[in-house]
């Protein structure tokens, strides 16, 4: 059963977030909505700018010192907007869950289509990963980048992650069917048609089937462990099942958690929202399990 806090945090929302986001007319109304709704950054972890592979970002650890555990994590923002400093409430909950976490600032569209922003995180993870066994996560955008991420290094034999956790991914840019519809007035963030009006912007004059860009279309085979969290009134629902789905029938070790009632991206409310908590901690427990098999292998 959902908690009272998760019912206010999606009216929250509702209000202040997919009212404006039905008004928007531009990339940048869309730009200073999403960007605009954050929560305040976190005081018990540090921040720091940075460069891997080229590509700019930032260093997130814990004030306490101890983070015995490395991830890159892909922010979401519809792939046209948001950044590290905006996601700092969910890598900074992550980092104090004892993460090393770099979050790269890789392009945007409309002015960096497809495969830009996708380039950017395999540069980055390929120059986070020589340094060690690493976890990937992401969510959103960010979770369909963080996918398309993996089936790019397994293809050109980049190292891949211990294992990887999906909030909420994107995984499929064509669905005009199922929970984008059923949901569509339930989604306390989106409305119906979201994925279908901002995924042109992204895919620019390319095929939006091609595994990189949705990758529910690809073939997950050799993928390491993965984590789907997702909300129950979400549009992006059947993304997150689907794509469990298909992991787990080509052999990969696949897990999905559905949330009741919880807004999209409700992981950024973890000081006050106990299933922010819960999927963070379940998260954070999943990928330094894996990690931890890796190294002791």
């Amino acid at each position: 059963m959902a908690s009272l806090r998760a019912h206010i945090g999606a009216w929250m929302v509702r209000r202040r977030v997919k009212a404006p986001l039905a008004r928007a007319q531009s990339v940048e109304d869309v730009r200073r909505i999403l960007e605009g709704a954050g929560f305040p950054d976190p005081r018990d972890v540090t921040f720091e700018p940075g460069s891997l592979g080229g590509v700019t970002g930032e260093w997130v650890r814990p004030l306490s010192g101890k983070a015995d555990h490395r991830l890159l994590y892909v922010h979401g923002g519809g792939f046209v907007a948001c950044s590290p400093k905006t996601h700092r409430p969910l890598t900074g909950a992550l980092a104090r869950r004892g993460f090393t976490i770099f979050a790269p600032a890789y392009r945007l569209a409309p002015e960096h289509p497809f495969p830009a922003g996708l380039e950017d995180i395999v540069a980055a993870w390929t120059a986070f990963r020589a340094s060690g066994p690493a976890s990937l996560a992401g969510e959103s955008a960010g979770g369909n980048l963080a996918l398309a991420t993996l089936l790019a290094a397994r293809d050109r034999g980049i190292p891949l992650p211990s294992a990887a956790c999906l909030f909420s991914p994107v995984t499929d840019l064509t669905a005009i069917d199922g929970s984008r519809i059923t949901n569509g007035s339930r989604d306390a963030m989106f409305h119906a048609r979201s994925i279908v009006e901002v995924a042109p912007l992204y895919v620019g004059e390319g095929d939006p089937r091609q595994p990189l860009v949705s990758p529910v279309f690809g073939d997950p085979a050799g993928l390491p462990p993965l984590l789907f969290h997702v909300g129950d009134r979400e549009i992006l629902r059947d993304d997150a099942i689907r794509m469990a789905e298909r992991a787990k029938a080509a052999g990969v070790d696949a897990h999905l958690r559905t949330f009741p009632v919880v807004a999209h991206a409700w992981q950024f409310a973890d000081r006050v929202l106990p299933e922010a908590k819960t999927s963070l901690d379940e998260a954070a427990a999943f990928l330094k399990r894996h990690a931890d098999l890796e190294t002791s292998r």
